[in-house]
C-alpha cells in the first residue's frame, strides 16, 4: 500500500486585481490553475521526484502535500486519511506528526533569533515531548558538532545551515519529508554532500521524500520514480532509466536534451520553439501543444489522459 495517494489534485489562484479596479477597468475576476487534475502515488521508503520548469506547480503539490495549502479540488491521502477533510483531530495531529518539510533557502527558513537547540527540538517541543540533549544527538548525525547548538543561524554557512534543517526535520521521527529544492541554493561541492547525507539518512531511518528539483542530474541521483509536471500536468511519469534513456514525451525530451552534459562539448542543440503559455489562460487540449513539433489537430482540442505505456505513464496523443 502507497505511503502518500495523490488523487486529481487541483489549486486554483484568485490573482484577480483588487474589486474597485476591476469595476472601473471593467474586467472579470483572474484565476490561475497551478496544478491541474494530478495523480500520483508514492511507495515507502522511496524517493518520488517532481520535475519541471518554474511555475510547473512543483512547490504547490509540495505545500498541499503537508498542510500548507488546501487543494481546491482532488485529495492527498496520506496512510487512507485526508488531511483536508479529516475531521477527526487525533488522526490529524498523528499523520502532521509523521510529516516535516525541508524549505529551499536554509537560511529564510531558520528563526535567526533562536539558537540551534531551540530550532532543532521545536517539533518535539511542540508536542511536549523530551527534548533533552536531543539537538546534539541530531547534529552530529548530520555531520555537525554538538557544540553547535549553542550558536545562532548567522554563524554557519549555506551548506551547514542545510544540515540544521534537516536535523529539525529528523526531530520528530517522521516517516515522510517533503524537499522543495533542498540543494539549489547551495555550491555543487556542498550540494554533493548534503545529498548523500539525505540518501544515508534515508537508509538509516526507512525514510519518504517528495523531492521538487529542476535539476535533472540529481532527480537521476535520487529518486525512485520521477514525474515530469509541465503547466501543472503531470505529463510523464517512469523510472530513472526509462526516463532517461527513453524519454516518451516531446517536453520530457525537451528537457533531457537542454541539460548540460559532460561530453557535449561544441553539441548543437535546436532551441526549443514557442513560448511557455499564459497559466491564467492556457491553451486548449494538450498545454504542451503551442510547443511540441509533434502536435496535430487533436492536441489542440482534446486533454490527454496519462496512460500507462511499457513501464511509464504519459499524457500524450502522439506517444506511438
Amino acid at each position: 500500500m502507497p505511503l502518500v495517494n495523490i488523487r486529481n489534485l487541483t489549486r486554483i489562484f484568485d490573482v484577480s486585481k483588487p474589486w474597485l479596479n476591476r469595476v472601473i477597468e471593467r474586467r472579470p475576476k483572474a484565476m490561475l490553475t497551478a496544478v491541474s487534475n494530478v495523480s500520483f502515488e508514492i511507495e515507502e521508503k522511496t524517493v518520488y521526484a517532481l520535475v519541471g520548469e518554474s511555475g510547473s506547480g512543483k512547490s504547490t503539490i509540495g505545500k498541499m502535500l503537508v498542510g500548507l495549502l488546501p487543494p481546491s479540488e482532488g485529495a492527498v491521502e496520506i496512510r487512507d486519511i485526508d488531511l483536508a477533510r479529516e475531521t477527526d483531530a487525533a488522526k490529524i495531529d498523528s499523520i502532521r506528526s509523521d510529516i516535516q518539510m525541508i524549505f529551499q533557502d536554509p537560511y529564510a527558513s531558520l528563526n535567526p533569533r533562536w539558537r540551534v537547540r531551540d530550532i532543532i527540538a521545536e517539533p518535539v517541543a511542540a508536542r511536549g515531548g523530551d527534548t533533552k540533549r536531543l539537538a546534539e544527538k541530531l547534529l552530529e548525525q548530520v555531520g555537525l558538532a554538538a557544540r553547535d547548538a549553542g550558536k545562532f543561524p548567522h554563524e554557519f554557512s549555506g551548506g551547514q545551515r542545510q544540515r540544521i534543517c534537516i536535523a529539525r526535520a529528523l526531530a520528530s521521527e517522521p516517516k515522510l519529508i517533503v524537499c522543495d529544492e533542498p540543494t539549489s541554493a547551495l555550491d555543487v561541492s556542498v550540494q554533493a554532500q548534503v545529498l548523500n547525507l539525505m540518501s544515508d539518512l534515508k537508509d538509516e531511518f526507512g525514510l519518504t521524500y517528495l523531492f521538487i528539483s529542476h535539476d535533472l542530474t540529481v532527480v537521476q541521483h535520487m529518486a525512485d520514480r520521477i514525474g515530469v509536471l509541465y503547466l501543472g500536468r503531470l505529463v510523464e511519469e517512469a523510472d530513472p532509466d526509462t526516463l532517461f534513456d527513453a524519454p516518451k514525451h516531446p517536453y520530457t525530451q525537451m528537457l533531457l536534451a537542454a541539460a548540460p552534459k559532460l561530453d557535449g562539448f561544441g553539441r548543437e542543440v535546436t532551441p526549443p520553439t514557442g513560448e511557455i503559455p499564459d497559466p491564467i489562460n492556457p491553451p486548449p487540449g494538450c498545454a504542451y501543444n503551442p510547443r511540441c513539433p509533434l502536435a496535430q489537430d487533436i492536441c489542440r482540442t482534446t486533454r490527454p489522459e496519462l496512460r500507462r505505456v511499457g513501464d511509464a505513464r504519459v499524457a500524450c496523443h502522439m506517444v506511438d
